[in-house]
């Protein structure tokens, strides 16, 4: 493919989804030259064919995302999460169970690590705590759905082995999570740029979006963090990937930290006002 035609891919895709490739056109090559090769298209086709034929994102995602996930991971965002917030919101007023969103679940390790980890404080009975998953790639999302995983999977690197055994059946060749863990969450497709489709997801106490904003830039991650604003209840929290943050870019966020973590929580009017006072 000619660079035009990769400059004017790679500006399809940042629409579509914020994924930035205009500055690493090599790197888009090498991920679609498989895929135009099984259309049997030359490369300068792959655009017109894509913009055509709306079934293909599906493909075009799934090559373009990146999927390393497994249990357990950054666990002590998910202890102070469960040790210090759930307590916390346990004892407020609503009409409405809890709500926390994975919103880039990948295939399903975070939001089952959550729910397994909620089980395990014994504080909140079936039905007042909702999990919503969600994803851009539909691949992955059906594999979250099924719940098995290989038994030499990466997944597994970090998972405590009594998790493992109190949360897992052993089969195929690998491991089914239990039905009472999968009826804890339920899995949807989303693109976190779809601030329509962000917005039907309802009111939410806690999210969780790690290791996604690395890969959009200042602006698409405005777009999504201000999405994020508007579904978390007042006082509630966002938890991101170590190596983000959105500290400075005032859009009604307190930063807090723990012995081994940071997060946010959304700031009510009085929060934001305090925080200046105390600032001058």
């Amino acid at each position: 493919m000619h660079e035009s035609g990769l400059t004017k891919l790679s500006q399809v895709i940042y629409d579509y989804c914020g994924l930035r490739f205009n500055d690493r056109l090599p790197i888009l090559r090498d991920k679609i030259s498989k895929r135009v090769m099984e259309l049997g298209l030359a490369h300068d086709e792959y655009y017109d064919f894509l913009t055509s034929s709306p079934m293909e994102w599906d493909v075009l995602i799934e090559l373009l995302t990146i999927n390393e996930t497994y249990f357990y991971r950054e666990e002590h965002q998910l202890n102070e999460c469960c040790s210090t917030i759930l307590p916390k919101l346990r004892g407020g007023i609503r009409n409405r169970p809890l709500r926390i969103w994975s919103a880039a679940c990948s295939s399903g390790e975070e939001p089952y690590t959550i729910a397994m980890l909620i089980q395990e404080t014994g504080q909140y009975l079936p039905g007042s705590i909702e999990i919503i998953a969600t994803d851009i790639n539909k691949k992955v999302l059906q594999k979250a759905e099924k719940g098995w995983y290989h038994n030499n999977s990466f997944a597994f690197r970090r998972i405590p082995e009594t998790l493992l055994k109190k949360y897992f059946v052993e089969e195929n060749g690998g491991y089914q999570i239990k039905e009472s863990i999968k009826r804890m969450v339920k899995f949807n497709y989303l693109n976190l740029l779809n601030e329509e489709d962000m917005a039907e997801i309802g009111e939410v106490d806690i999210i969780f979006c790690r290791n996604v904003l690395i890969y959009f830039d200042q602006d698409n991650t405005k777009r999504v963090i201000r999405s994020f604003n508007k579904n978390l209840a007042l006082g509630g929290y966002l938890f991101l990937g170590h190596a983000e943050s959105i500290t400075d870019t005032n859009l009604g966020f307190q930063k807090l930290r723990s012995d081994k973590s940071f997060y946010y929580r959304k700031e009510s009017d009085q929060d934001e006002t305090i925080r200046c006072i105390s600032s001058r």
